[in-house]
């Protein structure tokens, strides 16, 4: 196991417990540690006169701690985690005591019972009743669709001008009906044309692409029966209809050496999101892994450690333009800091009017681009390449000092996140070597 502090704080659920996890990376705040076969642990004092004991599973990168904390993973995990990785030297080779042998035989446990229930028989389906109920909610989205452009129609014919005098709930409306409709891929588009800032110059433009955006989605899903079969499940998907995983991993998918550029989190009303952003290294394809869980009530089926790179075997859902794949089985290999990737702007311009032609409804994609340079234009930051083409960098970018930082002002390859016209550096090659931000 060998992670570098990037890849441990990139583990973090939020910024508070990056900072404690920092704190606690002491070896004088721990009464105990040690490490064995597949196991990592530590008894770190707290304010209590018994120590909060500790304990990861590095094979399958799962932590678990006595304190309170509901996160995952918590402070202490993250400072012991960040510990080894400074100085694994100072962790002793030993027996686990019983609390960690425990536990992992419980996790190993439950592996096997996930893995009998898998080749367990199929429960009956009732088919009549499933029928019914996708046509209950096929006839909830079609009323909701239909209100929804009747909507977006009067907006239009009455003009968008007066939209920032507009109460909040002039959408919020709109996102609880779509919600009723069972069409919560269309509430979360609405939610982002509801976050629009409403007060900075241009927001007409950029209402009008969300806009549009959400007309073509309900064209599609009102002329469903006119598309080809992999455009349907797109629309489908932007409706909000799930895609069954289990299907998918009885599936053949692609294997390749995949480097985990990155991971991007979410969190509305406790849901979680994680997006990582993966690219193989010898197929060179793009992938996007989604893993959702509710704060503090489950941890992370797959873990995947950004900056590290994995031996995996990904299905694609189903796509016009496939991006969002599943892991149907992964092993951690040695780490992989080779650079591929498109030479500037105008390549990635290129590749997104193929997948545009494909896909005209597409979400954020990731890209590996050489030589990128922060600079400052126009009051605004922007990613310039080595033709002297200029990107504008997304606002409200988190990381632009450390990234200025690393480059000096100096051009670095780049993994970026985006569409069209705004993009965020996820990670860059410094120094021959991968570093997330």
């Amino acid at each position: 196991m060998n992670l570098s502090d990037e890849q441990v704080l990139a583990m973090a659920p939020d910024d508070s417990s990056r900072k404690s996890g920092k704190d606690l990376a002491n070896p004088a705040k721990w009464v105990s540690k040690g490490i064995g076969d597949n196991a990592l642990w530590g008894e770190c004092q707290g304010s209590g006169s018994k120590p909060y004991q500790t304990q990861i599973d590095t094979g399958n990168m799962a932590f678990k701690c006595s304190c309170p904390s509901r996160k995952f993973p918590c402070k202490h995990g993250l400072g012991l985690l960040l510990q080894y990785s400074r100085q694994p030297d100072s962790f002793a080779a030993q027996t686990p005591p019983s609390w960690v042998s425990e536990w992992l035989a419980k996790r190993a446990e439950r592996e096997e019972k996930k893995a009998v229930a898998a080749t367990a028989p199929e429960k009956q389906v009732d088919t009549n009743a499933q029928a019914k109920r996708q046509q209950a909610r096929q006839q909830k989205v079609s009323d909701g669709t239909a209100e929804l452009l009747r909507w977006i129609k009067d907006l239009i014919r009455n003009g968008i001008m007066d939209l920032p005098e507009k109460d909040p709930s002039f959408f919020e409306n709109m996102i609880r009906r779509m919600v009723d409709a069972q069409a919560p891929g269309l509430a979360a588009m609405m939610r982002e044309l509801a976050d629009i800032s409403y007060f900075h110059e241009g927001w007409q433009t950029v209402f009008m692409n969300q806009l549009l955006r959400i007309y073509l989605v309900i064209q599609g899903y009102q002329h469903l029966d006119q598309l080809p079969e992999t455009l349907q499940q797109d629309v489908r998907s932007l409706i909000g209809f799930a895609q069954a995983q289990e299907e998918l991993k009885e599936q053949t998918g692609i294997t390749d050496t995949w480097r985990i550029l990155g991971k991007q989190t979410t969190e509305e009303d406790r849901l979680v999101v994680e997006r990582y952003w993966l690219y193989g290294i010898h197929t060179k394809r793009r992938a996007l892994i989604l893993q959702f869980f509710v704060r503090g009530q489950s941890t992370i089926a797959n873990p995947l450690t950004p900056g590290a790179t994995i031996q995996a075997e990904l299905v694609y859902y189903p796509s016009a333009a496939p991006l969002r794949a599943i892991v149907k089985q992964q092993m951690t290999v040695p780490p992989d800091h080779s650079f591929s990737g498109f030479a500037g702007w105008e390549e990635v311009v290129a590749a997104q009017t193929d997948i545009s032609s494909a896909l005209p409804v597409y979400n954020d994609q990731v890209y590996t681009i050489a030589d990128l340079a922060p600079v400052w234009y126009q009051e605004q930051w922007w990613l310039q390449d080595n033709r002297q083409q200029l990107m504008p960098l997304k606002k409200g970018f988190p990381h632009i000092w450390k990234l200025l930082a690393l480059s000096g002002g100096a051009p670095l390859s780049m993994a970026v996140t985006g569409r069209e016209m705004q993009y965020e550096p996820i990670g860059v090659w410094h120094e021959h070597e991968y570093k997330i931000l």
